[in-house]
C-alpha cells in the first residue's frame, strides 16, 4: 500500500505533467524557431560570424530564453515566454553589413542597456495604461490572423496532409480538446512519413560551443543601430508581448519581466545574445484553452516551452538543420492550427465592448496589414491606432458642461 504522502507527491507529480503543456510548449518553440531562425543566421553572417560563432549565437539566445522563460512563468504562475527579437533580428540582417563582430556585441550591450533602463524607469506601465484591453485583443487577432489563413492557403500544395491534420484536430476537439494540438502534430508527422515528405539526409548532430567576442564600441553603430534595435524590440516585440498578456487576462507587471530580459541580453551579448524580450505569437500557444483549460496551470506550458529552448540551444545548427527537414506546409498547417483557439478567443474579447468596436476594427486591420513605417513593424501601429482611437471616443462621448 502506498504511504498517503508519497501518494500525494506523485499526484501532484501527475497534475504537473500533462501533455497538453508539454505539446504547447514544444509546438510554440517550433513555430518560433522555424519562422525566424534563418533570419537569426542571417544576421550572424552579416556580421562575419564563422559557422561555429553562428552556433554560439544560437546557443546564447536559447539558454537565454529558457532561463527567463522558466523563471518568469514560474515566479508570476504566468505564461510569460520570451523570445528573440525576430524584428530585431531583420533589422540587424542588413545593418550589420560591414560592420566588425566586435562592434556588433557593443551594439547589442548597448540596446540590451536601454531596454533595462526603459524596465526600470517604469515606462513599460505608462504606456500599457492608454491600451484597452479590446485592443490589445483585436492587435493579437490581427497578428495571428495570417497564421490562420496560411492553414488554408496550404491545401493547395499539400491537400491530403493539410486535410489530415485538420480532420484530426476536430475530431480531437470533441474527445480529447487538450490533446488536440498534439495529435494534429502527430497525425501531421506520420502523414509526412507515409508521403515521404521528411528529408533527413542533411541532418548532423552537434553540440554548439559558447564563443566570447570581446565587445568594442563606436558611437556611430550604437546610434546608428542600437537605437533602431531598442526601438524595434520595445515597439514590435514587448509591447504586444505585455499586451497579449493582458488580453488573456494576467496581470503581470510590465517592468520586472523588461529588466530581467535586458539584463540576460546584458550578460549573454557577447556570446551573440543580440537582444531578448517578451514573446507575443509564440506565448498565445502557451495561453490557448488547448495548452490547460485552467488559466491559472498554462504557465506550466511556457516552463516546458524553456524546457525546449534550452534543448535547442544546446543543439545549435543541429536544430536549425532539423527544423529546414520538415516541410513547410506541415509547419504552417501546424502554427495555424495551434493558434485557432487563441484567434477565436481574441476575436471575442475584441468586439465584446460595442463602445470598443471601432478602435478594435481599425487595430485588427492596421496589424493585419503587415505595414512596416520607420522600421517598426504593425503590430505597434495597430495598438497606436487602437489606443488613439479609444481615446478620441471615450473623450467625445463625455458629457459636456454647459
Amino acid at each position: 500500500m502506498v504511504e498517503p504522502d508519497r501518494q500525494r507527491r506523485q499526484d501532484a507529480v501527475i497534475n504537473t505533467i500533462r501533455p497538453s503543456h508539454i505539446g504547447a510548449g514544444f509546438v510554440a518553440v517550433l513555430v518560433g524557431y522555424t519562422s525566424s531562425a534563418v533570419i537569426v543566421v542571417q544576421a550572424a553572417s552579416a556580421a562575419g560570424a564563422n559557422a561555429a560563432q553562428i552556433a554560439s549565437w544560437l546557443w546564447a539566445l536559447g539558454l537565454g530564453m529558457a532561463a527567463t522563460s522558466i523563471g518568469l512563468s514560474i515566479y508570476y504562475r504566468a505564461p510569460v515566454l520570451t523570445a528573440w527579437s525576430t524584428a530585431g533580428a531583420a533589422l540587424l540582417a542588413t545593418a550589420l553589413v560591414g560592420v566588425p563582430l566586435s562592434d556588433a556585441v557593443g551594439v547589442f550591450l548597448f540596446s540590451s542597456g536601454l531596454l533595462t533602463l526603459f524596465g526600470l524607469l517604469g515606462w513599460v506601465e505608462v504606456l500599457l495604461r492608454w491600451i484597452p484591453r479590446s485592443v490589445a485583443a483585436a492587435m493579437l487577432a490581427g497578428v495571428l490572423l495570417r497564421f490562420g489563413l496560411g492553414l488554408f492557403t496550404t491545401l493547395a500544395d499539400a491537400l491530403v496532409l493539410v486535410a489530415l491534420m485538420l480532420a484530426v484536430w476536430c475530431s480531437a476537439r470533441v474527445w480529447r480538446p487538450n490533446y488536440a494540438v498534439l495529435i494534429s502534430l502527430a497525425a501531421g508527422m506520420v502523414g509526412c512519413a507515409l508521403l515521404g515528405g521528411l528529408e533527413w539526409g542533411s541532418l548532423a548532430f552537434d553540440w554548439a560551443q559558447p564563443i566570447w567576442v570581446t565587445p568594442t564600441f563606436s558611437w556611430v553603430s550604437m546610434i546608428g543601430i542600437g537605437v533602431p534595435l531598442f526601438l524595434v524590440t520595445m515597439a514590435s516585440q514587448n509591447l504586444p508581448g505585455m499586451a497579449v498578456l493582458r488580453s488573456n487576462g494576467y496581470a503581470t507587471p510590465a517592468s520586472p519581466p523588461i529588466v530581467v530580459t535586458g539584463l540576460t541580453g546584458l550578460l549573454l551579448a557577447p556570446f551573440g545574445g543580440f537582444a531578448f524580450n517578451l514573446a507575443a505569437i509564440t506565448a498565445a500557444i502557451c495561453m490557448s484553452p488547448d495548452a490547460d483549460p485552467v488559466p491559472e496551470r498554462r504557465y506550466r506550458a511556457a516552463v516546458w516551452a524553456g524546457v525546449f529552448y534550452a534543448i535547442t540551444g544546446l543543439l545549435g545548427l543541429t536544430v536549425v538543420t532539423a527544423f529546414a527537414a520538415l516541410p513547410a506546409s506541415l509547419l504552417a498547417a501546424m502554427a495555424g492550427i495551434a493558434l485557432l483557439g487563441t484567434l477565436s478567443g481574441s476575436l471575442v474579447t475584441a468586439f465584446e465592448t460595442p463602445a470598443e468596436r471601432d478602435a478594435a476594427i481599425l487595430t485588427l486591420l492596421c496589424t493585419a496589414s503587415g505595414v512596416t513605417i520607420a522600421g517598426i513593424g504593425s503590430a505597434f501601429w495597430g495598438l497606436l491606432v487602437g489606443a488613439a482611437v479609444s481615446a478620441w471616443a471615450r473623450r467625445m462621448s463625455r458629457p459636456r458642461s454647459d
